[in-house]
């Protein structure tokens, strides 16, 4: 089954009970039983729920996975995955990571005696001087929150294979539609569904995607002890905006594309960060992992200040000044104040990002439109 049929189809059939197409929203806590222990396949709802199960099929089969666990949040499914760890155990992490990651890491999970390295992963020599004996999981975000940088997911994961340690893919960034970490060899892939997967920034929630037995067992024991998981609405707003994910990535990647080269050329624009440029440290390995090179692009200014970053950024209307990415609607945001903002400031300029830094979530609209929104801004600086 190719991936756009995939995204209509995969793990679904119509209902049993009615027949209907769409899997319903089930708003249940609790399920009856024929006898103790005896039932249809469901008990209580922070367990299962059929429309998370119907969210969870679809979203093993897009990640050719064999098993999926949806949370109620990207951090929720992040948490979960960390809780295979114990006190004393090395986890390494790429040094421009998320900020919501990095403050889970160093402010939840160290105080426990979890230890976490944060190294440049562009390339594999970095990655292989990051190991230590107590390493048990290599933690990959590629392309990079913000800086875009990208990392060889099978080189990673056979590094981390000889060390038996596990690698994690967080396969925000390019989605599915763009990008399969498990065929790469890693062992688990998360994602905020609330980004490309939803689509439509209205749900908030999470997942981890694996074909590993025991990360999976892990997983449904954290989804029954410490229930973190997703509401059946934001489930259902999940199968729903999957079902266009491949017509909104590649309209996204192409509007993408053209304004990474616009900005580029422009004259009032300093350093543009897109793997799809050729000059892109990663680029090749971005074109031989990626279908597509993604709907992101940051960059700076040529007047290269927070000041200006600032002004600049009030003065689009079409991007929205805004938190998330990954929906419909095109948004501008500015890392250091918003989504890195948990990270220290001398941490963030050590790995490059600057508090001049502008990142783009390109969306579905009209390109001319976009431009033209840019261009205005740039024009009034």
């Amino acid at each position: 089954m190719q991936f756009n049929t995939k995204t209509i189809h995969s793990g679904q059939q119509p209902e049993e009970t009615s027949g209907a197409v769409m899997p319903p929203v089930f708003f249940t806590s609790t399920y009856a039983q024929e006898a103790p222990n005896v039932h249809k396949g469901h008990e209580y709802a922070r367990v299962t729920n059929p429309t998370r199960t119907a969210l969870e099929k679809m979203l093993a089969g897009l990640e050719d996975a064999r098993y999926a666990c949806a949370f109620a949040s990207g951090c929720a499914a992040m948490d979960a995955l960390l809780k295979m760890l114990r006190p004393g155990d090395h986890v390494i992490a790429t040094n421009d990571i998320y900020g919501g990651s990095y403050r889970l890491f160093k402010e939840v999970f160290e105080p426990y005696g979890i230890r976490f390295s944060f190294v440049d992963m562009s390339t594999i020599e970095n990655i292989r001087s990051g190991f230590t004996p107590d390493t048990k999981m290599v933690w990959i975000e590629t392309p990079t929150n913000p800086l875009l940088n990208i990392v060889d997911i099978a080189a990673t994961a056979d590094e981390a294979r000889k060390r038996n340690a596990v690698t994690v893919v967080d396969n925000t960034f390019a989605s599915p539609a763009l990008q399969l970490p498990l065929n790469l060899g890693a062992d688990a892939v998360v994602h905020s569904t609330t980004k490309y997967l939803g689509g439509h920034s209205d749900l908030i929630g999470g997942a981890v995607c694996t074909s590993h037995d025991a990360i999976y067992e892990n997983l449904t024991f954290q989804t029954k002890t410490t229930g973190a998981v997703p509401g059946p609405m934001d489930c259902y707003l999940a199968l729903r905006g999957i079902k266009t994910l491949a017509l909104r990535v590649q309209r996204s990647c192409e509007n993408a594309r053209m304004i990474a080269d616009f900005l580029k050329d422009h004259p009032k624009t300093g350093d543009v960060k897109y793997p799809g440029h050729t000059d892109h440290p990663g680029h090749e390995t971005a074109r031989s992992q990626m279908k597509d090179f993604g709907a992101m692009v940051s960059f700076s200014l040529k007047q290269d200040d927070i000041g200006t970053a600032q002004r600049f950024m009030s003065n689009t209307s079409l991007f929205t000044l805004a938190e998330s990415l990954g929906g419909v609607e095109s948004l501008i945001s500015h890392p250091a104040s918003m989504t890195h903002a948990s990270i220290p400031k001398e941490v963030r300029e050590e790995a490059g990002l600057k508090d001049s830094l502008i990142r783009l979530s390109v969306g579905i609209e009209d390109l001319d439109d976009l431009k033209e929104d840019l261009q205005k801004a740039l024009e009034s600086l």
